[in-house]
């Protein structure tokens, strides 16, 4: 499958330039430093082990790396190939006396997406036991075969802050799907969102402010 394994330097490159807050309003980045740890994972997108995650260095966001995400459909493709999800519960250690919420994600992959067949990238997040955010879905249309990404900002005003004082599992959901349309059903298109030199990683910025004085 040689259309996977192309360089990732461009789509580096190009998303540098989004490396700015999602606005001008950032609340203090809280000292120390903050870890994510996986406690659940679920999804025939990202088998056990085939997932990691990692922070930045100075808080102000965390990437998850898959090695086996790949959603499929054509020449020979099973039934359910066509279609992958993940879902992560993530325990963000928080110091005391601030909370968090994601103002952006920015997704990345490669796709090979015969004339007449597309592929879609959705997402969405949510804290434990509260309501899921909207979710996202971003269409990528063949004849397409290059590097691909996506991004998804939240406005301040909508933000989804973390209780305050509170353990509570930052769930995040993605999914990719790749339907044949009018291409050949012997034609092979594919959408993925993994990486085998850790390169490509979906990006989760965050928002920080404190926590009102108990």
């Amino acid at each position: 499958m040689a259309f996977r394994r192309t360089t990732v330097a461009a789509v580096v490159a190009a998303l540098s330039a989004l490396a700015v807050p999602a606005h001008a309003d950032n609340g203090p980045t809280p000292p120390g430093r903050i870890t994510v740890d996986v406690v659940g994972v679920n999804g025939s997108g990202c088998p056990q082990g085939t997932a990691a995650v990692a922070t930045a260095s100075d808080n102000t966001s965390f990437t998850v790396t898959y090695s086996n995400y790949l959603a499929q459909t054509g020449a020979g493709s099973g039934g359910t190939e066509f279609r992958k999800n993940c879902q992560l519960a993530l325990q963000v250690h928080v110091p005391q006396g601030f909370t968090y919420a994601i103002a952006r994600a920015d997704y990345r992959g490669f796709a090979h997406l015969q004339r007449g067949a597309y592929g879609q990238e959705r997402a969405n997040y949510y804290f434990q036991g509260m309501a899921q955010t909207a979710r996202s879905t971003h269409q990528f249309t063949g004849p397409y075969s290059d590097n691909w990404q996506a991004s998804d900002r939240t406005e301040y005003s909508d933000l989804v802050w973390a209780p305050c004082g509170e353990e509570r599992n930052l769930n995040v959901n993605t999914e990719l799907r790749v339907y044949a349309g009018t291409s050949s059903p012997q034609a092979l298109s594919f959408m993925s969102m993994d990486s085998t030199d850790g390169s490509v990683s979906t990006v989760y910025h965050f928002e920080w402010k404190q926590c009102p004085a108990a």
